[in-house]
């Protein structure tokens, strides 16, 4: 899959712009500050629906901006694709493929997939247990669009169980849903149980792998970690459910007493550890960065393999910090599919890589052949 070209009018820093891209690797170059990065969260929304650092979609617009279009053409599964996306301020934001409208993030999500490394995911390695669920949450949406279905009904019953929870002091009554709830949510968590587990299961000895051929002898494993009642969490969602349920049942009163949900997936982690120590608490700069690299490179060999086809894979600032041995490795092992990476450096990565250039100045695209 591939993306051939994009239009960008009123997207953050972008008033109107366009750029046609490499269908191999594209080098986004530029001073800081001029939009190389907001290109590859344009990119990014096209295939996931949502942007990556933006919490909502009036962020994604520029200050001035009445309107914002996002507007690319290319192919994906064999099919050329039309994605426009349409904001406007205090309304829904309008989505089309082919012209044909999507209702959701996740209609539009799945037709691009994309896999992104940026500064911000060292987090992966170093930071709390909420980014790495949500790691988890758009790789394997991208895959397994029931997963992203279950997600939406978890998220509204836990939403509703915590109401719930925290009004039934002024109001007792609310208490005669909280079975419903429970239930819904013991549900549509066993799902995401069942595909997170596996996933993982996939994942970590391929980054493993990944991590060995880095050089420097350690060894990194990644576990799933989930509810102490579920014995095996690659097990259907059925035979999830009960243990779910008897663990909720077993937190019911500390639940009522603090007025928080305790009991559910939403307490997911996936441990990381470097030659056996937990990376959160004792990896370095250097091994925060290497493992989180690859963890990413590794969702790449598995969406490679479930996709048929290579995602995009959109690179925001990877080879800061790495020794030029290590910053060769990450770029021998990025063919094979389109790829945008974002560096200040531009002659010695595309000289490095073969890449096309396109320079950003201040929110316009400029072409080695312009």
């Amino acid at each position: 899959m591939y993306i051939d070209a994009i239009k960008l009018r009123g997207f953050r820093n972008y008033r109107d712009a366009q750029a046609e891209f490499d269908r191999g690797i594209n080098v986004i170059t530029g001073r800081n500050g001029q939009g190389k990065t907001n290109l590859l969260e344009a990119v990014y929304l096209l295939c996931t629906g949502r942007g990556f650092r933006a919490k909502s979609d009036k962020e994604l617009m520029g200050f001035d901006a009445g309107e914002t279009l996002i507007h690319a053409r290319g192919m994906a599964g064999e099919r050329d694709k039309r994605i426009d996306v349409v904001l406007r301020r205090g309304r829904r934001r309008e989505m089309t493929v082919n012209g044909v409208r999507c209702n959701t993030a996740g209609e539009l999500a799945g037709n691009f997939a994309a896999v992104l490394f940026c500064p911000e995911d060292l987090e992966l390695i170093r930071g709390g247990a909420g980014e790495r669920r949500r790691f988890m949450d758009m790789a394997i949406s991208q895959l397994r669009p029931r997963y992203a279905a279950a997600l939406y009904e978890f998220n509204k019953a836990y939403e509703g169980k915590t109401r719930i929870l925290r009004d039934s002091e002024e109001d007792p009554s609310l208490l005669g849903l909280l079975e419903e709830y429970d239930y819904r949510l013991a549900q549509m968590g066993a799902e995401l149980i069942h595909y997170r587990a596996n996933f993982i299961r996939r994942l970590a000895p391929e980054a493993q792998r990944i991590h060995g051929e880095f050089g420097g002898g350690e060894l990194l494993e990644l576990s799933y970690q989930t509810v102490k009642t579920v014995e095996d969490p690659t097990a259907p969602a059925d035979r999830i459910l009960p243990a779910l349920l008897e663990h909720q049942r077993s937190h019911k009163s500390a639940e009522l007493a603090s007025r928080l949900c305790l009991s559910g997936a939403h307490k997911d982690d996936i441990a990381v550890t470097v030659n056996g120590s937990p990376a959160r608490a004792f990896a370095s700069q250097g091994q925060t960065r290497t493992a989180a690299l690859s963890v990413k490179l590794a969702e790449l060999v598995i969406q490679r393999e479930q996709l048929g086809e290579y995602p995009l894979l959109l690179l925001d600032d990877v080879l800061s910090e790495l020794d030029e041995g290590r910053q060769d490795f990450v770029l021998n092992r990025i063919g094979g599919g389109q790829v945008f990476i974002t560096c200040c450096e531009d002659e010695r990565v595309s000289l490095r890589t073969g890449g096309r250039v396109i320079t950003v100045d201040g929110g316009r695209f400029l072409t080695e052949d312009a």
